[in-house]
């Protein structure tokens, strides 16, 4: 009796195992993508990719945290779908988006009418690129009538996991992302890839090629000769290297700084004089001239100010003013040849242009202003 007792109970047992596992198995299914709902053809599950020949292509992430939207009221990608979308990510004092302006002007002019969407996604490298009317400025000088985003607070970049400055999302006209590229360059690819877009939408677009010499009044080339200066950074937080005075960084203190007696390292900002030491520049603090030096390998060099106040920088080139010759197109010059900034504006300045001879130089900027501030240097050929 007590043996049948057990079978009985045994069996009762493996029969509540196979059903737990049934349940377990059933619940943890994959739910199919393309299933028709009750309603009818719409997706139970939005679907994240899209498959075309093999390659899948991400869902392009919603504009997020955005600040203030210029030339257009808010948009969003759900508002444009039917529409290819072009994302571009840039910041108004970074060269190399400078650079790429007048391609993303010719393209917006060109097939605007013809379903193609540009956003500019302006997320500010420094703290002065935040401010709206800073960036109204910079985009009436460069012409730009197309729709831009403030990204104040990263929200965009960081949906988008970007990580450099320019860089273009394509997006098709279902939101899915279908080419990106980073930095300057690839101009003739990414143009080719808009007309593709546009004609999946059955627009019927001829690609009319936008070629360097229809932009070269506006578009420098940069055709490197040799080794040429990184890109330089003076905030503390940015900098790969302190300065070359043996004080360094000390951040958020006024330093005085003095240049050293020996030859000075390539690529290294040298100071003199008594400096603020910020988190992404440093401020002249007065008390007679101060001085920036850098020796630098380049064509041209830019340089990154942000002002406090309107003032005037001298310039020089291997311890003599500029000329009309070596001269960028933000130098002035006075009666007796002194070759200087006006600044006023927080933005990129060019000091050397690119019709320098390719070498090693060493320029000196002189101030006695307390208003003087700069961030970086850029160089270029």
């Amino acid at each position: 009796m007590k043996d049948s007792i057990r079978r009985v109970i045994l069996a009762a047992v493996l029969i509540m195992i196979v059903v737990v596992i049934f349940q377990l198995q059933k619940s943890n299914a994959p739910i199919p993508h393309g299933v028709p709902s009750e309603e009818g053809n719409t997706l139970t599950k939005p679907a994240l990719e899209k498959v075309l020949e093999g390659v899948s292509y991400p869902k392009a992430p919603e504009f997020a945290g955005i600040a203030t939207w210029i030339n257009s009221e808010p948009l969003t990608l759900e508002e444009l779908k039917g529409k290819v979308v072009l994302v571009d990510f840039w910041t108004y004092s970074c060269i190399n988006c400078i650079r790429t302006l007048p391609y993303l002007k010719e393209w917006w002019r060109k097939y605007q009418d013809n379903g193609f969407v540009l956003v500019g996604v302006h997320t500010p490298e420094f703290e002065f690129e935040k401010d709206t009317e800073n960036v109204k400025k910079a985009m009436a000088k460069y012409g730009l009538a197309y729709p831009v985003a403030q990204d104040n607070n990263y929200g965009t970049w960081n949906a988008y996991q970007n990580r450099w400055w320019p860089r273009k999302f394509l997006i098709d006209k279902d939101s899915y992302i279908r080419y990106d590229h980073i930095g300057e360059g690839g101009y003739e690819e990414t143009e080719a890839k808009i007309v593709e877009l546009l004609n999946e939408m059955g627009q019927q677009v001829v690609l009319e090629k936008t070629t360097v010499e229809e932009m070269e009044e506006s578009q420098d080339p940069l055709i490197v000769r040799g080794y040429q200066t990184p890109e330089l950074y003076a905030g503390y937080q940015f900098a790969r290297l302190p300065p070359g005075n043996q004080e360094g960084f000390q951040p958020e203190q006024t330093v005085e700084y003095k240049l050293p007696s020996t030859a000075l390292r390539d690529d290294v900002i040298y100071l003199d004089g008594r400096w603020k030491n910020k988190w992404d520049n440093l401020q002249y603090a007065g008390e007679g001239k101060g001085k920036v030096v850098l020796k630098f390998s380049a064509q041209s060099l830019n340089i990154v100010i942000s002002p406090t106040g309107a003032h005037e920088v001298d310039v020089m080139l291997d311890g003599a003013y500029l000329t009309i010759e070596n001269a960028g197109s933000d130098v002035l010059f006075d009666a007796y040849g002194r070759s200087y900034l006006s600044v006023e504006e927080a933005q990129l300045y060019n000091v050397i242009g690119g019709k320098n001879p390719y070498g090693t130089y060493t320029i000196t900027f002189e101030t006695d202003s307390i208003d003087f501030s700069f961030n970086s240097f850029t160089f270029g050929s």
